[in-house]
């Protein structure tokens, strides 16, 4: 279900991605009216959430206060990663693809319009070639990873990462492209399209739901705050280091940088995999620690 209602989501994004990149080429400005209604509509999906239904829990009592809570919660994730070995790794690969992705993100447009002088509307026709892709395959990796060690889908996942990230860069070494209409299409980034399809209908999943693979129904929040959480910490500094590197070595020097980090994420999980299996037996709390 969560794997359905994701392609219904991207289906939407590649409309509104079509016709916002058309607008832009037509008028650079033009988000100046579309941001406000952007956040009218996201202020309306957190209203819809709130309105629907599910099992309620008998009140908890709050006996401590905010600081000491989040003392406390800070307690449980350091004991959660030091008692369940397999999170753990599966939380070490995930830092180390997050750096991968995050030092090409914030060069990924720079690299579109001042290396392949790609215009608004071709950029949106690469960005909605892959989600197409994703919208076609994410129900088959929804059943894919209900029945798959989450290291081993991980290892697809970054796997198709590192993959995008090749083709994109090759493209500096082979510009060769027709253009249709206001589309330039360059061949090499035809493998850039189906490997980032991969990636994007594989990482929803991960991301999402990953987490919970390794824990009881009743510890799934906590173990996803614990992987948000380690998101945050490398957001930090990630991207800028990303920017920082592109600036002092180019483009195809950072594109480099984040392979060798996918291939050393693909290969932590395959050595935890191969080591050590999911145990969710016993909760790790800190007063256990």
């Amino acid at each position: 279900l969560y794997s359905i209602s994701t392609s219904l989501n991207k289906i939407v994004m590649l409309l509104v991605t079509l016709v916002y990149g058309l607008w832009l080429d037509a008028d650079n400005y033009i988000f100046i009216y579309v941001f406000p209604v952007m956040a009218v509509l996201g202020i309306g999906s957190v209203y819809l959430l709130t309105t629907m239904h599910f099992p309620e829990e008998k009140p908890l009592t709050i006996r401590k206060t905010i600081f000491q809570s989040v003392i406390q919660s800070g307690k449980n994730m350091y004991c959660i990663l030091k008692e369940n070995v397999a999170y753990r790794h599966f939380e070490i690969g995930f830092m180390l693809y997050g750096f991968a992705f995050m030092f090409t993100m914030p060069i990924l447009f720079i690299y579109f319009y001042d290396e392949l002088n790609l215009n608004y509307f071709s950029v949106a026709f690469y960005r909605n070639a892959y989600n197409i892709i994703a919208i076609i395959i994410l129900p088959y990796f929804g059943k894919l990873m209900g029945k798959t060690d989450p290291r081993i889908f991980g290892i697809l996942t970054y796997a198709s990462l590192g993959l995008y990230i090749f083709f994109l860069g090759l493209t500096s070494y082979l510009p060769f492209y027709t253009d249709f209409m206001s589309i330039r299409l360059y061949y090499s980034l035809i493998g850039f399209v189906i490997f980032h399809g991969v990636f994007a209908a594989s990482m929803v999943l991960l991301w999402n739901i990953g987490s919970s693979y390794f824990c009881s129904v009743e510890e799934a929040g906590t173990y996803q705050s614990l992987h948000l959480s380690l998101v945050g910490i490398r957001a930090l500094f990630a991207p800028l280091f990303g920017i920082f590197f592109y600036e002092l070595f180019g483009f195809n020097a950072t594109f480099g940088l984040s392979i060798i980090f996918v291939i050393l994420s693909i290969y932590a999980m395959l050595w935890s995999h191969r080591r050590i299996p999911i145990s969710i037996n016993t909760s790790a709390k800190a007063e256990n620690c």
